[in-house]
């Protein structure tokens, strides 16, 4: 099984999906770390990623995928087209939306620095967000751990 754990900057991707990795015991992948250095420089600099951009590292993930038995994966996701590149050719993938206000998650990112996701850019991914109807969707206004319980509710286990 693949899960893909997806949300915007700051909803608790790395943080939620390696908890649940680890109570799964799955290998955790977080996709920011495969990210090529121009979409990194672009980034970095405050400016949004294109669908172009994006395209070569999400079918780069989708290969990375399909070549594991199971494993949870911490990715944006933010778009439709996105979530089927990832999901293509993959019989068992499951998304997890990390789900949470415009209002918390900048909170959240005010808190927090990341290497080169500049706080500037949340609101473009709010505007890019089509949240899917088909995953298992959590209230990130909860702690972590409560988070986990439910996703992990949701699998049966």
């Amino acid at each position: 099984m693949i899960v893909i754990v997806m949300g915007v900057s700051g909803s608790g991707k790395s943080t939620i999906g390696g908890m649940l990795a680890e109570r799964l015991g799955l290998p955790f992948l977080d996709a920011d770390e495969f990210h090529p250095p121009a979409n990194v420089a672009k980034m970095a600099a405050g400016t949004p990623l294109t669908d172009e951009d994006r395209r070569p590292w999400l079918e780069s993930l989708n290969a990375r995928l399909k070549g594991k038995d199971s494993a949870v994966l911490a990715c944006s996701a933010l778009k439709r087209s996105y979530r089927e590149i990832l999901a293509r050719d993959i019989p068992r993938c499951t998304f997890v939306f990390l789900n949470g206000s415009l209002e918390l998650v900048r909170s959240r990112l005010a808190n927090r620095q990341h290497r080169y996701m500049p706080a500037s850019l949340l609101e473009s991914q709010f505007a890019a967000l089509e949240p899917p109807q088909d995953a298992i969707e959590v209230d990130v206004s909860q702690a972590p751990d409560a988070c986990l319980r439910a996703i992990v509710s949701r699998f049966g286990r």
